[in-house]
């Protein structure tokens, strides 16, 4: 009998099983072979402290820490840069207020990044405080936590049913029978799903399409110290990716929770957005690819207990926030977990409780 037993081995999961398994024996059981085959693999893993709502924004602020220091840190230098046209002006504003961005000129910005279009592009802003993320060391991190406190991390295991007992939950996976008191569902894109397999209400759960394709460094430019760039509002990126380049329409399409995989008419749209602000041309891709990033109705982080079963705790809603929240995110959801005052504003606890979903 485990005391808690974790659905999902992406971010969510495993940052949550590791700061649960401190205070009790955990078993986290992913559906893939490996862990973060979905959303989390297919992340852009930036961290930008100012990305997000209010209460994105600041777990992101108490994750800061965690991800610069803990084992020796996850984070490299990125910085980020904005680009906005006499078109996209009004965005533009948006995204400097509400991001914190600082103003440079055109050319500054093609001093950083050789290849923007300084005939089209007449207005930019960067944050040279943004970081990448090593997302497989931070996922190796949090795996490893939960090993030396005796838990287990179990791939290859789908959950076929979940039953409700006297003592807690039965999980049923193929041949193998797991038992806990607790359930933490952590599962993505299907956690609407898990949820009515556990007989709880679920809440609501958007999964939203998001294209990725890597091009070949435009140009043959090396671009390793290139920052992320976004067009304004938010309509397309790109972000160096091991001497490449990786472009995004940054779409948002309501989808059933599956494989995702790229749509060949919005990348291409989204590729014709990035073109309009650079001089090389994409010419040929190397690959493309897509992830879910699902959201709660209101866009924030779900974490905490069930209003109606204490014993099912919500651990969802992550959508592209997942990596840079995940430390504070889970440190708040065992301290709600343990009965202990968390760390963050009482006003962040409330924005993210599933009991905010309340008729």
């Amino acid at each position: 009998m485990q005391d808690f037993m974790i659905i999902g081995g992406g971010i969510a999961g495993i940052s949550a099983g590791a700061r649960l398994s401190h205070l009790g024996r955990v078993t986290v059981l992913e559906r893939e072979a490996a862990l973060a085959y979905h959303a989390s693999g297919r992340s852009a893993a930036l961290f930008e402290e100012s990305y997000g709502k209010p209460s994105v924004i600041a777990l992101n602020r108490a994750s800061n820490d965690y991800h610069a220091t803990a084992n020796g840190g996850v984070l490299s230098p990125r910085g980020l840069m904005l680009v906005g046209t006499a078109a996209t002006g009004t965005a533009y504003r948006k995204d400097i207020t509400d991001m914190s961005l600082d103003e440079i000129t055109p050319q500054e910005a093609q001093a950083l990044m050789p290849i923007i279009n300084t005939d089209v592009v007449d207005r930019v802003a960067i944050d040279t405080s943004a970081w990448d993320i090593d997302t497989d060391l931070l996922i190796q991190n949090f795996a490893r936590e939960i090993r030396s406190n005796g838990g287990q991390v179990i791939t290859n295991a789908p959950v076929d049913a979940i039953t409700r007992t006297a003592k807690g939950w039965q999980v049923t996976s193929g041949e193998q029978v797991y038992e806990s008191t607790s359930l933490v569902n952590a599962t993505g894109a299907w956690v609407d799903q898990i949820a009515q397999l556990a007989g709880i209400t679920p809440l609501g759960f958007t999964p939203l399409r998001r294209s990725m394709a890597r091009i070949p460094a435009p140009g043959d430019h090396d671009t390793s110290k290139w920052p992320m760039v976004f067009g304004a509002g938010e309509d397309w990126y790109c972000k160096p990716d091991a001497g490449a380049l990786i472009v995004s329409p940054a779409e948002e399409d309501l989808c059933e929770p599956h494989d995702a995989w790229a749509n060949d008419m919005v990348l291409a749209e989204g590729l014709a957005r990035y073109e309009e602000h650079v001089t090389e041309p994409v010419t040929r891709l190397l690959s493309n690819w897509a992830g879910l990033r699902t959201f709660a109705p209101d866009r924030q982080l779900v974490l905490g207990r069930d209003k109606i079963d204490s014993n099912f705790i919500w651990c969802a809603g992550q959508g592209g926030y997942g990596f840079q929240t995940a430390p504070a995110a889970s440190q708040l959801l065992a301290d709600l977990v343990a009965g202990k005052s968390p760390d963050v504003a009482a006003d962040i606890v409330s924005a993210v409780s599933p009991s905010r979903f309340s008729a």
